[in-house]
């Protein structure tokens, strides 16, 4: 199976299935004398974790990370980061009813078809369960940008229910379980959500990214533009479905004026823009702007309401799925969005001291 590793400089490579007995990665790339323990991982791999409120699937792992290779006496030595995190809380059985079902929106199908072989107990490696080790990679990520990086992710629509952008607060997509800047509609979507799960069905999502204290100069032409690269990462997180940077499809509706981000000279003498409908990169380069990005995630596809599909044996069924699954998987994608966007960042910054040693 091919397609497992991420990046150029800064290169990531997961392995692992969702019932397996690990997951683990290696990170290649990271330069030496970065002080680097596992405490600076778990912290983003406990945002992701499961479990931690009945607005997500009750599977109990702790995804505890043990860094295996590349870290001595703290620091790394620039040798690859093998990363694991063991699986404690599979519970295979919960496929046996299925396993020679399709089921309706996932990859049980096409894997079969591509690979003449697919791993039923819970969707193996096209599981969700493998972002675990990206997000892990994307604190190594953050400590290769240095603090004064910032990335930050929240969810921003719920199903047909979006946020008032007047009321946005960082702060308070830490005091609510969907990572919503907006307390109001927080409030508003637990009823919502529980509605939801209550029936049995489940709901999609649009989760924003912005990383903020990035130089000007980051990405390249042609076929290496940053928001490209922004593009095709946030593509890569299972069940997303569309992706936008900046201003994004709502550029379509504006006028070339409106559109453009015009520009003055600071105090100092800088230049500086006056809007950032491009989110932050131009021309495939970043402006020094924060980045803005944000994708879509499609409802969960594993309910348990009975649906039509086929099974291996070519035969007409119906498949409802049991077992434990997010209602709306886009709450825990947004640690998993700010984990890839600063691996694509980590490793563009790589780039630019190769090629411009800045």
């Amino acid at each position: 199976m091919s397609g497992n590793t991420f990046g150029q400089l800064f290169r990531v490579t997961t392995f692992g299935e969702s019932h397996g007995p690990a997951l683990g990665c290696i990170v290649d790339g990271v330069p030496p004398r970065i002080h680097l323990a596992e405490d600076d991982i778990q912290v983003h791999l406990d945002r992701r974790r499961p479990g931690q409120s009945r607005h997500t699937t009750q599977r109990r792992e702790p995804d505890t990370v043990q860094i295996l290779s590349g870290v001595f006496e703290g620091e790394t030595t620039g040798a690859p980061i093998g990363l694991l995190i063991v699986n404690e809380d599979a519970r295979s059985k919960d496929y046996d009813e299925i396993k020679d079902k399709f089921r309706p929106g996932h990859a049980d199908f096409t894997y079969l078809k591509k690979y003449g072989i697919r791993d039923y107990r819970g969707s193996g490696r096209a599981s969700a369960r493998e972002t675990a080790m990206r997000v892990a990679a994307g604190a190594i990520a953050r400590k290769v940008l240095g603090a004064g990086t910032d990335i930050r992710g929240a969810m921003v629509q719920m199903g047909p229910h979006t946020i008032e952008r007047e009321r946005w607060d960082w702060a308070e997509t830490g005091n609510n379980p969907f990572w919503c800047p907006d307390a109001e509609t927080a409030a508003a979507w637990e009823t919502f959500l529980d509605g939801v799960r209550k029936s049995g069905s489940s709901t999609g999502a649009v989760i924003e990214v912005v990383a903020s204290g990035l130089p000007a100069g980051l990405g390249a032409p042609v076929f290496d533009r940053l928001d490209a690269d922004i593009a095709k990462a946030l593509m890569s997180i299972p069940a997303v479905k569309g992706v936008e940077v900046g201003a994004g499809f709502g550029a379509a509706q504006l006028s070339g004026p409106e559109n453009a981000d015009e520009m003055r000279l600071d105090a100092d003498g800088t230049p500086m823009f006056l809007s950032n409908n491009a989110g932050g990169v131009l021309g495939g380069i970043s402006t020094g702007q924060d980045i803005v990005a944000r994708f879509a995630v499609k409802p969960t596809s594993s309910v348990s309401i009975s649906q039509r599909t086929v099974d291996t044996n070519g035969e007409n069924v119906e498949v409802a799925t049991k077992g434990r699954h997010d209602p709306c998987v886009g709450i825990r994608a947004v640690p998993i969005g700010e984990a890839m966007v600063a691996c694509v960042l980590a490793d563009h910054l790589l780039r630019q001291r190769a090629q411009c040693g800045e």
